[in-house]
């Protein structure tokens, strides 16, 4: 600290503002002659994506890496241990590369199955989120790898996310969107928090000091890095006010001169610019110091991890018998999947694997006989007639279909939110026509809950989500028995989209996001609306079976800052060995709905059982009402899933109170003055298009001829400019570029695209055309003169 003092004490205001900025997209800002090094951070929920060139932001080839399953997949592992374990893994590969922290994990809530970044998420619950994520974060930072938790908050929706504002009660805040954060936070002890593109209740998050200095660092005690999302900086002076430390990427000299205008004229005071660096140099420091310590990074040993990880996180969902394949069975392996697979999502996670199996190779690697036929083409929808021939052809031949399905890449796309809930009808139409000749076990893969109109012609089902490089070795584990499938969901599964709570409130605004369904999120809203769903938070088969007895507790009341200890007997009563996630849940007598308070994962012999324990604390026992208040007497569950709960107990709790009253809509048409009764005021926010700002999106452009002239250009050019990157990374920067907002293509440009340059775009869009171009191109050519920003 005395170092830093120093530091601090030697820094000009300028050096101080550009510290507050990284020096391109992935490395912190040096100063050597202060003896302040940079930093190299770089993409990593679910593996490294380190690029060749650190000096843009845009999606473009990565070094080689292991592609680890992705968050939706391993949550679904329900393995504290397990995801530690993948954690040191993905921090050791780090290490390895020079890489000082990894960006991820990420642990916002998935409101809806739509949100286009849902497989980059653990859950719909905050518990079980944010103990999953505590643990990556463990296991990241024990190889001294630091690890940046994301994004904080209330990131739900990928549709305009830069512009969108998240409008939500403070209770459904607490309980929902901020619970699974404050575990992370406080169990995990990340080096860095995240803040999120869009706005929380009208103000953005990165400028949001109630978030950040108020409820991150002043309740939950944090005192590590807070650092931007790419480009999600709109008002530096407003960020650096409230806490937000460092921005990145690099975007040209603009805010770091309004850092410094502001200083020089009062209205930013130089004390919190101070605390900013030295959060900033702390870091730094700490990551520096970090680089000598001794780490292992074997390639091998992770591919089978990530194997394991796959393994162990498959769901099975349904089995009538078929499942494990008897030996020597022959298998007709369709759908294209098997030679092209869906392994990860697409986005600023896309991992360049560096040991990438396929089904074709994997299956026969462990003694599975086949004949193989695509079936369909995962470039499109469209029923192609001879390729399902030669499918019903190959099944004909075979004693059971295999067949590998799921939502092709370019469904879930990080900035684009899905549509519907289908996979493509050449798949339906494959699985259904298979079926009708010969038993059918489907391999699902995607990132997130899809409709199954096609379940009851099947006789199998694994969800397999998006199994890493090694997933298909772990479907061939899972096939053969090798493996007994232990994986629970982590999210409920709808029978159709339309029964989602927020289906109504999703996407109908660009910019204001009414969270309507309050707390009635995911499984809260399934049981309290006495919804029938496809499959329930918490479900999972086996090969086995288990039984639960003998219900316990130390306690039948509690009181405030007291614990309360239950457990169950778990058994065994089948015949192969596997594990049972048992689950622990809380409801109020008076409530609706019940959450998830505790789980643990056991592994058991046949015939063999364990008592399985949890201790609950007042915060277990509580609700959010100005406040953490105890509930009233409380029920406290066991189970094997949210609808599977075997037994109970009731916890007394004298100083309890009533829950605040917000009524369940059965329909998901929520009443709009109750909702807004839950606020003091309505924190809408209003965008007026013209004249164009430096908010403005390309798409908003189109309402002006000259302005759908100019989308046009900007989109060949950059159409022709962008290094393509692999898996998606071209198509992915074309669709985004329709929604970001002119000053994030500034900062995502890496330098090229200037704010003086955006100025003279935006002049020309308002219909000052000649002194536009003017602006433009004086810009353009200051931009050429500029030399490099030096390394000072």
């Amino acid at each position: 600290m005395e170092q830093i003092d120093t530091i601090i004490s030697q820094l000009s205001l300028e050096q101080k503002a550009d510290l507050c900025s990284g020096l391109d997209a992935w490395n912190t800002f040096p100063i050597k002659d202060c003896g302040v090094p940079g930093v190299l951070m770089t993409d990593g929920p679910h593996g490294l994506r380190k690029q060749y060139d650190e000096s843009t932001a845009m999606l473009e080839q990565s070094v080689p890496a292991t592609c680890y399953p992705a968050a939706s997949t391993t949550a679904c592992s329900w393995d504290r241990e397990l995801l530690y374990e993948m954690g040191a893994a993905l921090g050791s590969e780090a290490r390895e590369q020079g890489i000082s922290m990894v960006l991820g994990p990420g642990i916002n809530i998935k409101r809806s199955p739509l949100c286009g970044r849902n497989f980059e998420y653990f859950s719909e619950d905050p518990a079980l989120a944010g103990e999953l994520g505590a643990a990556m974060i463990r296991g990241i930072q024990s190889t001294g790898t630091g690890a940046c938790l994301k994004h904080f908050a209330a990131n739900n929706r990928e549709y305009f996310r830069m512009v969108s504002n998240s409008i939500i009660d403070k209770r459904a805040l607490r309980e929902i969107y901020l619970d699974g954060f404050e575990r992370a936070v406080k169990k995990g002890k990340p080096y860095a928090v995240m803040s999120a593109y869009n706005m929380l209740n009208g103000t953005y998050c990165g400028e949001a000091s109630a978030l950040i200095r108020g409820v991150l660092r002043g309740e939950w005690g944090f005192g590590g890095l807070v650092v931007s999302d790419w480009g999600a900086c709109y008002n530096r002076e407003k960020g650096i006010a409230a806490g937000l430390d460092l921005e990145m990427p690099y975007s040209g000299e603009e805010n770091t001169n309004r850092i410094i205008r502001a200083v020089k004229n009062g209205t930013l005071d130089e004390a919190d610019l101070d605390a900013c660096v030295r959060r900033i140099l702390s870091f730094v420091f700490r990551c520096e110091k970090n680089k000598k310590l001794p780490y292992q990074c074997d390639m091998e040993k992770n591919h089978a991890l990530a194997r394991r990880v796959a393994a162990e996180s498959a769901v099975l969902l349904k089995n009538d018998g078929l499942l494990p394949l008897k030996p020597g069975v022959k298998v007709a392996l369709l759908g294209e999947f098997a030679e092209h697979p869906r392994y990860q999502g697409a986005g600023s996670s896309m991992i360049h694997p560096a040991n990438l199996e396929n089904a074709i190779g994997a299956f026969r690697s462990h003694g599975i006989h086949y004949t193989y036929a695509p079936g369909f083409s995962i470039s499109g929808d469209t029923v192609d007639e001879t390729m399902l021939a030669e499918a019903e052809c190959a099944a004909r031949d075979c004693d059971v279909a295999v067949i590998i399905a799921g939502l092709p890449p370019q469904y879930e796309v990080e900035g684009i939110d899905r549509t519907h809930m289908h996979i493509p009808q050449n798949q339906i139409e494959l699985i259904e026509r298979i079926a009708k000749i010969k038993p059918v076990a489907v391999l699902l893969c995607g990132g997130a809950p899809v409709e199954m109109p096609w379940l009851s012609s099947v006789s199998a089902l694994v969800n397999c989500y998006l199994g890493g490089e090694a997933g298909a070795s772990a479907m061939a584990q899972i096939l053969t028995g090798e493996v007994n499938p232990s994986g629970k969901l982590a999210e409920t599964y709808p029978l159709r989209l339309a029964d989602n709570p927020s289906y109504h409130f999703f996407s109908d605004d660009r910019h204001n996001v009414e969270y309507r369904e309050s707390v009635y999120v995911g499984y809260r809203y399934y049981d309290a609306a006495e919804k029938e769903v496809l499959f329930p938070f918490g479900f999972g088969l086996s090969y086995t079976t288990f039984e639960y007895s003998d219900m316990q507790t130390d306690a039948g009341s509690f009181a405030p800052g007291g614990t309360v200890t239950v457990s169950a007997r778990v058994e065994n009563t089948g015949g192969a060995a596997g594990a049972e996630v048992v689950q622990c849940y809380v409801r109020a007598d008076e409530a609706p709905f019940k959450k998830l308070c505790g789980f643990e994962k056991i592994f058991l012999q046949p015939g063999e059982s364990a008592r399985v324990s949890f201790t609950l604390t007042e915060r277990d026992f509580s609700f959010f009402s100005d406040g953490w208040q105890l509930m009233q007497d409380v029920h406290v569950l066991i189970g094997a899933s949210s609808r599977d709960l075997r037994m109970g107990i009731i916890v007394e709790i004298p100083e309890g109170k009533p829950l605040p009253e917000y009524p369940v809509s059965t329909d998901g048409h929520w009443n709009a003055m109750q909702y807004y009764g839950l606020f003091e005021k309505i924190p809408h926010i209003t965008f007026s298009i013209h004249p164009f700002t430096i908010n403005a999106t390309l798409k908003d452009f189109d309402s002006v001829t000259i302005g759908r002239t100019v989308h046009r250009l900007v989109a060949k050019f950059v159409e022709k400019h962008i290094d393509p990157g692999g898996y998606m990374g071209h198509d992915i920067m074309l669709q985004l570029l329709e929604e970001n907002p002119m000053r994030v293509l500034v900062s995502m440009s890496g330098g090229f695209f200037t704010y003086g340059m955006a100025r003279g775009v935006l002049m020309i869009v308002n219909g000052q055309v000649f002194m536009g171009l003017l602006a433009f191109f004086s810009a353009y050519r200051k931009r050429k003169k500029q030399k490099i920003k030096s390394k000072k």
